[in-house]
């Protein structure tokens, strides 16, 4: 495995694998690996010749209020995960290698998509996220690209972008990955403290009571929510940024739900946020 530091040296080692016809999978990432970055990297090695990690914290991302300094970060770590997952190449540029002194384009996903979920607290974020997924799509020109399940919205926002823009990549969405207890695997889950951790357990139980009404007969989205998010106001060091219920195919807010139906839910649990969801099936 290599560790990969400029766009030139990337671009060419992908370029020449790309003409000896090897299908080349990417794993964007921010680094501080965990298991779901894991499944992720595991799902690229099983279906391409050529597996492709970056490892880039994205500062344009972040919001002024945001935790871009302090944002974990462990290369060796990461490189060592990666090396024991097959991983080929690491993908490890500093920001001034991505965003050169007057860098001053950027890729805005629409207003539809970005208006609601995490874009409402987050402005600019996605816009963050298209950039550096675009920068990075143009240099690894990789077939498969992995995301995660967990970032919802993102994945939703990425799929949409790679097809508008024509890439030709295929976007791959993975599921969530939990602890025994059920929260949904994540880097900002360091942040908590042992008592934060015990209490952000109830995304994942206040979800599964909502869905519990479902499967008893309930249909409409205002019983649904008021349930989950009397779960959540329960928990003393809880604070509720959204909590939603969508047509996941258009993200349009539903009166009902169906069967193509997304709950998804932000929390603060003391200073940290953290998300979780589910598709209805019914």
């Amino acid at each position: 495995m290599k560790i990969i530091r400029t766009i030139d040296e990337m671009k060419s080692i992908c370029f020449s694998h790309k003409s000896q016809n090897k299908k080349i999978g990417m794993v964007p990432t921010m680094g501080f690996l965990h298991e779901g970055h894991e499944s992720l990297i595991k799902n690229a090695r099983d279906n391409n010749d050529i597996v492709v990690v970056s490892v880039f914290v994205n500062p344009s991302q972040f919001g002024p209020d945001e935790d871009y300094d302090n944002y974990p970060r462990d290369l060796q770590r990461d490189s060592e995960i990666c090396r024991k997952l097959g991983v080929d190449y690491v993908f490890h540029p500093d920001a001034k290698e991505m965003y050169p002194e007057g860098y001053s384009t950027f890729v805005v996903p629409s207003e539809r998509m970005t208006n609601i979920l995490c874009g409402v607290t987050r402005p600019g974020h996605f816009r963050g996220v298209c950039t550096i997924l675009t920068k990075l799509f143009n240099i690894v020109a990789p077939d498969n690209a992995y995301f995660g399940k967990k970032d919802i919205q993102q994945l939703a926002i990425v799929k949409r972008m790679v097809k508008d823009f024509n890439f030709g990549i295929n976007i791959i969405g993975c599921p969530i990955i939990r602890e025994e207890d059920g929260l949904a695997k994540s880097s900002r889950n360091s942040y908590l403290s042992e008592k934060e951790r015990k209490s952000a357990t109830v995304l994942r139980k206040s979800i599964l009571k909502g869905i519990d009404i479902v499967k008893e007969g309930e249909r409409k989205s205002k019983a649904i929510r008021d349930i989950i998010c009397e779960t959540i106001e329960a928990e003393e060091t809880a604070r509720i940024d959204y909590v939603e219920i969508l047509d996941f195919d258009t993200f349009d807010r539903v009166e009902e739900v169906s069967k193509n139906t997304l709950i998804a839910i932000a929390v603060y649990i003391g200073n940290t946020r953290l998300i979780d969801n589910e598709i209805v099936s019914i």
